[in-house]
Formats: structure tokens, sequence, C-alpha cells
């Protein structure tokens, strides 16, 4: 079951969220089915799925996720994923800037019978929101340093 399971992750990826048949979201995501990113909540089922998929797409359309490993257990199935794209759209109000970007990912998906009951994503948000200057990273932000505003 664990290698079936692999299968089906693996067309999640290389159908569904790289190429961007959202077709494949109907036949292998169960209606039910969460989709989380860390704490948030982004719906259920496929549409759930398409409208995360649109929305990352849109600030990022060549985006591609590489899996770097993949571990299945029974119905569970882990991945370290990484991301790579050029932010030539919106994303979270941010202007295009034309970026290249590379974030890293983890996730947990629960798949039994050929269809994704449950997905729990943790895409490095931070990592790719400093990237495209939404949010400073500490080297770029005096206000970071430990020893602003002290004196010896």
């Amino acid at each position: 079951m664990s290698e079936e399971n692999k299968v089906v992750l693996r067309r999640f990826y290389d159908e569904f969220i790289n190429p961007g048949n959202l077709n494949v979201a109907d036949e292998i995501i169960a209606p039910d089915c969460p989709l989380y990113f860390g704490s948030m909540f982004m719906g259920t089922g496929p549409e759930a799925f398409k409208q995360t998929r649109t929305m990352m797409y849109a600030g990022f359309p060549d985006l591609h996720w590489t899996i770097e490993e993949m571990v299945a257990e029974g119905e569970k199935v882990a991945e370290r994923l990484t991301a790579r794209g050029t932010h030539k759209g919106e994303f979270m109000g941010v202007a295009p800037a034309g970026k290249r970007v590379e974030f890293q990912g983890q996730a947990i998906f629960h798949i039994s019978k050929g269809k994704v009951l449950e997905c729990r994503g943790m895409p490095d948000m931070l990592s790719l929101l400093q990237q495209i200057g939404a949010v400073p990273s500490p080297d770029q932000s005096e206000e970071a340093s430990p020893t602003k505003g002290h004196t010896t």
C-alpha cells in the first residue's frame, strides 16, 4: 500500500501541481479532504487545492516543486520538497519583483484507495516572503541586531 500511495503523490505533483492540470485534483483528492498550510485551514476538497495552487502560481507562474525525499508507511506519506520559481505576479499584496526564489517545504498526506484524504503542508513562507522583499531578513534589518541600542 505504501508504494501505491507514493505513486498517487507523484501524480499529484507531476500532473496536477507542476503542470497545472486542475482536472487531476478531481480524480485524486477526496471531496471532504482538508488542506492545511501549517495551522492555516485552506479549505476542503479538490476546490481548496485548486484555489491554493492558483494563488501560488499567480505570483510564481513558473513555480516547480521537486520531491527531495518521500517516506511512506501505511496510509501516510511524508515528503520534503524544494520549490523554485520567479516572482512575476502579485503575491500576498507584493508587486512582482522578477526575483528568482527557492524555498523548502514539508507535507504529510493521508492517502487511501488512490485518494488523498488529508494534506498537512508546511511551506517555508517566511523564507519566501523574505526573498520577495515582503519581510526583511535578519541581515537586512538593523532592528534585528542584538546590539542595537546598547552602549558599552
